[in-house]
Order: structure tokens, then C-alpha cells, then sequence
């Protein structure tokens, strides 16, 4: 075998060697990140710029939720959900995040 045949196998392993890594990198990618569901819950909730009508008749919103729960540490809850509301801007978020607690059964820490 040729010095360059043995170079260009040499090349195509390594090819195919960083194209898994990239595929294996992509896939673990592919997990929520806390910022994602902070959007996601933002852009679910139904509001006026005073209040979120929507939290306790909503599914999509306690699927979410539950989602949440399973996917991103404890301590980071109420941070998320703190974020999602302010995203909205209404001004009662008090409210807001205590019926989001209640519903997805979130102690405040």
C-alpha cells in the first residue's frame, strides 16, 4: 500500500471520527435549557399588561410545567418562573407566581 493511500485513509477515519463527535454533540444539545422554557412559558401565557388570565385553565401551561420539573434543578423553579412572568410585564406578578406555584407545586424559597 502507498504512503498515500495510507495518508488519505488516515484522513476519511478522522472524518468520520469528528462528524460522530459533532453528531453525539448535537444530540445532548437537543435538552431544554432553563432559558428555553423561561420563553416558552412566557409565550403561553395570555395577559392584558396587568394580569395572566390564562395560568389555571391552561394545559399547555401545566404540561410545561411538569416538564420543568423533571428537566431543570429545584433551585432553579422559582427563578424560572419569576423570569418568565417579568418577560410579560404585567404588573400584578405577585399573583402571577403564586397561582404558578400552586399549580405546578412549587415551594418558595
Amino acid at each position: 500500500m502507498k504512503s498515500t493511500d495510507i495518508a488519505r485513509k488516515d484522513r476519511e477515519l478522522r472524518k468520520s471520527r469528528k462528524k460522530e463527535e459533532v453528531l453525539v454533540r448535537k444530540g445532548v444539545k437537543d435538552a431544554r435549557s432553563v432559558g428555553d422554557y423561561i420563553n416558552e412559558l412566557a409565550d403561553l401565557f395570555f395577559h392584558d399588561g396587568n394580569k395572566i388570565y390564562n395560568i389555571e385553565s391552561s394545559e399547555e401551561i401545566l404540561l410545561l410545567l411538569e416538564e420543568m420539573k423533571e428537566e431543570i434543578p429545584e433551585k432553579q423553579w422559582n427563578n424560572a418562573l419569576r423570569k418568565a412572568i417579568k418577560k410579560t410585564k404585567v404588573s400584578e406578578k405577585d399573583s402571577a407566581l403564586e397561582e404558578l406555584r400552586s399549580m405546578g407545586e412549587i415551594s418558595s424559597d
